[in-house]
């Protein structure tokens, strides 16, 4: 009988294991068909690699590196520094995997309440956390977005392509037209997370299965009620925090997506004369919010077409694509060989030690 229950429940591992492992397969699939189509060696002979480009490469690279050092920095405050650093870079590294073999609007938020689970805390303080850290990336957006318009204005930020006797900052420039969806989008969220975090979580649990009770949504009414009930939980816990607990994760915050942005600025520098530093950084949140309504996992192919485009000013003509696989190479596929020859470790560790348990 013990071994019968033994073998029901290695079935059952199995079968939690493969339902991740598939969608990795499939998404790696994609990605070495995408490098196929997209690497062109010839492209490269026109790049003059010195010891000037391997310096700011290097640099490029750093900020990545303080990019995750902040999200690691984050999380452990957010658990009360009931992780250590090593559970903290296994959350975040596999993370950004599953948000790189995710649609850019999905993420991998929902995955990522699993990884933090796993690593130690209650379903209700996972939620809270990952929650936290989606909200809080969503304020940097919130916030930056129009301070940066102030500063570089609306009409230099959004003139790309833009003819002659035509306005910048109108829908008829498809630029600003995603811009402006995507920070619609970011700003409702905001302020739903905001006031069912702080100020009415049991309203807010209502007003969504009111809403879900319409007939063509009606389906997902439960994950709503269960959206809910771990909002109210996720209140419960950071309601209670003070100030400075959240101008700490919040600078964490900063500092992450702030290196993230500088990365292109110094791939450019490794290559190119290149001023404008702050119209850059302005443009490249601008197209992370644009990136948004992508459908492809991890924004494949549109953020290609965004930056050849949106920041094809500040790069001679004929190295904007060449430029932008660089950029994919430093700042997105890293984060999908780390996920692959990790995950499979973390979770054949996860499992057996549930087992021997």
């Amino acid at each position: 009988m013990k071994a019968n229950s033994n073998n029901k429940e290695e079935i059952i591992q199995r079968r939690h294991v493969r339902k991740i492992i598939y969608p990795i397969i499939i998404g790696l699939g994609v990605v070495v068909y995408m490098l196929q189509r997209e690497v062109d060696v010839d492209l490269f002979a026109v790049i003059a690699f010195t010891w000037h480009s391997a310096f700011y490469i290097s640099i490029a690279l750093l900020m990545m590196v303080i990019r995750d050092v902040g999200y690691m920095v984050r999380l452990k405050i957010l658990s009360d520094g009931d992780f250590t650093w090593r559970q903290c870079f296994n959350v975040i590294m596999l993370w950004e995997f599953s948000s790189a073999i995710t649609p850019s609007a999905i993420g991998g938020t929902g995955v990522a309440v699993f990884f933090v689970n796993r690593e130690g805390l209650s379903i209700g303080r996972s939620t809270a956390v990952v929650m936290a850290t989606s909200f809080l990336d969503e304020l940097y957006f919130i916030l930056m977005f129009p301070l940066l318009i102030l500063v570089v204005t609306g009409t230099t930020l959004f003139a790309v392509g833009v003819e002659p006797g035509e306005e910048a900052m109108s829908f008829t420039n498809e630029f600003f037209y995603f811009a402006v969806i995507g920070y619609a989008i970011k700003f409702f969220f905001v302020l739903l997370v905001a006031y069912g975090l702080f100020v009415n979580p049991r309203g807010l649990k209502w007003l969504l299965l009111w809403i879900f009770r319409l007939p063509f949504i009606r389906k997902w009414r439960y994950k709503m009620h269960e959206t809910g009930t771990d909002l109210i939980e996720t209140s419960r816990v950071f309601r209670t925090k003070n100030a400075s607990f959240w101008i700490r994760a919040f600078t964490a915050t900063f500092f992450s997506w702030t290196a993230r942005y500088w990365v292109v600025n110094f791939l450019l520098l490794a290559f190119f004369a290149v001023d404008g530093h702050i119209l850059i950084f302005a443009r490249q949140l601008v197209m992370w919010i644009m990136m948004l309504v992508s459908p492809t996992p991890g924004g494949s192919g549109f953020a290609e077409f965004v930056f050849t485009r949106y920041l094809g000013d500040f790069i001679p003509v004929g190295f904007a694509v060449v430029m932008a696989l660089i950029w994919r190479l430093v700042s997105y596929y890293p984060y999908l060989f780390i996920g692959a020859v990790m995950l499979p470790r973390w979770l054949s560790g996860k499992f057996s030690r549930k087992k021997k348990a």
